[in-house]
Formats: structure tokens, C-alpha cells, sequence
């Protein structure tokens, strides 16, 4: 196995044909058969990984030039808002400003401290962002796709504790923060796998173009509260927790590695999964 292949595999599971502006090799590897994976895996982790006898290292969120290119990433929204109902136009105004802040933003980030100290240790590093997270959004979506509209919101919330082992092992709890548990599900929209969350703008466009719930993995408190200022009385917002979510997703890619016979340990956040085939 090498980097190139582990990339691949992500690929492939979330039916994306290039790599993502948000993920990358960083300094690529042969010959990998222990793997160590985390959620967020730096530069100290690198010697940990090293220290231990790992042939690579894989980290979910964006280092190095992912964090550069991370603002096009965002963009995805656009396609699922319209793919949900909302007008192009709409789509793209609701997700504008937050990527051009990104790009700002991490325009001054120091990208290459991570990648410089795997190149100096000579550790194979990589991190794959949005195409397992595409893959948890397709999991949670299909799990939602089975609760009936005219379910309540708890419902929503009670079937995604039981499918994923991620949510029953999580130290947080899925919350509604917009709406109330007993409201009416309505139309779902799972918004995830386009880098961040979409904040207020997103889910306003989506509740006022057809969509009662809207799930998000985090959403920042204050945005939280304006929407449930203007939208609480009639729309949900269920929030699944960040870590959680994001074992959902890369659950499934650590599992077919491990068919494919890697040795794969897990740290700095992964919370254990019900293996699937």
C-alpha cells in the first residue's frame, strides 16, 4: 500500500473523481502496513507515530496546502442546496462571504509547519477531509431517508443514536438548538461534506426553500440562537456533534483498509464504529 492508494480508496468510497482542494499528500509514502489515523495528527504526532513504528500517518483535517485550498471546498454547498431546492442564486450568495473569509483567513496560516516535519522525519503523512466526510453525509442521509416526515424531530435523533455506534459512544449528545424535538421532521437535509457547516446562511436558505430540519454536525452558538429567533417556531436544526460525525465517515474507510490488510491505529479522536462490509 502506498499514499497514493490510500487517497484512492477515499476516493473511490465517496464517489469523487479528484482529490479535493481540502485533502492531500503531504509527503508521500511506500510500503505502508501500520497506519496511524486520527482526527487531528500534527507535527508531535509524527514522532509519536514514528516512536512506535508506523509506516504512515493519516489526519482528517486539513494541514499544509488542504488549510491553503480549504475555501473551494466550501463551495459543495452550492450543490447540495440545489440539489435540495433552493435557487442557484440563493446558493451561491448564502455561502459567498464565508468563503472569501476562509481564503483570507488561511491565506496566513503557516501551511507548511506539519508537512516540513514529516518531510524531516521521512514519515509518510496525509490527510483526506471531505471525501470521508461525504461519506459519513451519505450515511447519515440514508439513515434520515428512513424516518417518515410526519415523525417528530426526536425520532430523527433516536434513530441516529441506534444505527451509529459513533453517537452511543460519544461523551456529547445530538441536540436540536433550532426548533423543539417534538416538531413535525418534515422534508431533511443532511449539510455536511462541504468542508464546515453552513452556518446561518445556509440553513436560512434551506428553511425558507422548502426544507423543515436541517442536520448539521456544529454550528457555532450565536448563529444557533438566530435561527431559532426567526425560525424556531416552525423549523428544526439538529446538530450531531462534530467528533462523532466525523468517526461516522471515516469509520467505514479504517474498516476497508483493514480488509485490505493495513494494520490501522486509531487516536486522537476516532470514537469506535460497528464495522460494516
Amino acid at each position: 500500500m502506498n499514499t497514493e492508494r490510500l487517497m484512492q480508496i477515499a476516493l473511490e468510497m465517496a464517489g469523487l473523481d479528484d482529490v479535493p482542494g481540502d485533502s492531500a499528500v503531504h509527503h508521500p509514502g511506500a510500503r505502508v502496513r501500520r497506519l496511524l489515523a486520527g482526527i487531528d495528527l500534527r507535527a508531535p504526532e509524527l514522532l509519536v507515530a514514528r516512536q512506535l513504528g508506523h509506516d504512515a500517518v493519516l489526519t482528517h483535517h486539513p494541514v499544509g496546502l488542504g488549510t491553503l485550498s480549504f475555501h473551494k471546498v466550501l463551495w459543495r454547498h452550492v450543490d447540495q442546496m440545489v440539489a435540495a431546492g433552493v435557487p442557484e442564486a440563493v446558493a451561491r450568495a448564502a455561502i459567498a462571504d464565508t468563503a472569501e473569509a476562509r481564503r483570507v483567513l488561511d491565506a496566513m496560516a503557516n501551511i507548511d509547519h506539519d508537512p516540513s516535519i514529516a518531510r524531516l522525519l521521512d514519515m509518510p503523512y496525509l490527510n483526506i477531509h471531505t471525501p470521508l466526510d461525504e461519506v459519513g453525509r451519505r450515511r447519515l442521509a440514508d439513515v434520515a431517508s428512513t424516518v417518515s416526515p410526519d415523525a417528530p424531530v426526536s425520532a430523527l435523533v433516536a434513530r441516529f443514536t441506534e444505527a451509529f455506534a459513533e453517537f452511543r459512544a460519544a461523551p456529547t449528545a445530538i441536540e436540536v438548538p433550532v426548533g423543539r424535538p417534538t416538531h413535525r421532521l418534515g422534508r431533511a437535509v443532511v449539510s455536511h461534506g462541504a468542508g464546515t457547516n453552513g452556518g446561518y446562511a445556509v440553513a436560512k436558505a434551506y428553511f425558507e426553500h422548502g426544507i423543515d430540519t436541517v442536520v448539521y454536525i456544529h454550528c457555532r452558538p450565536d448563529e444557533a440562537r438566530r435561527l431559532a429567533a426567526e425560525f424556531g417556531a416552525a423549523k428544526s436544526l439538529v446538530v450531531t456533534g462534530h467528533i462523532a460525525s466525523d468517526s461516522v465517515g471515516i469509520n467505514p474507510y479504517l474498516d476497508r483498509l483493514r480488509h485490505e490488510g493495513l494494520e490501522v491505529t486509531t487516536a486522537s479522536g476516532i470514537l469506535p464504529g460497528t464495522e460494516r462490509p
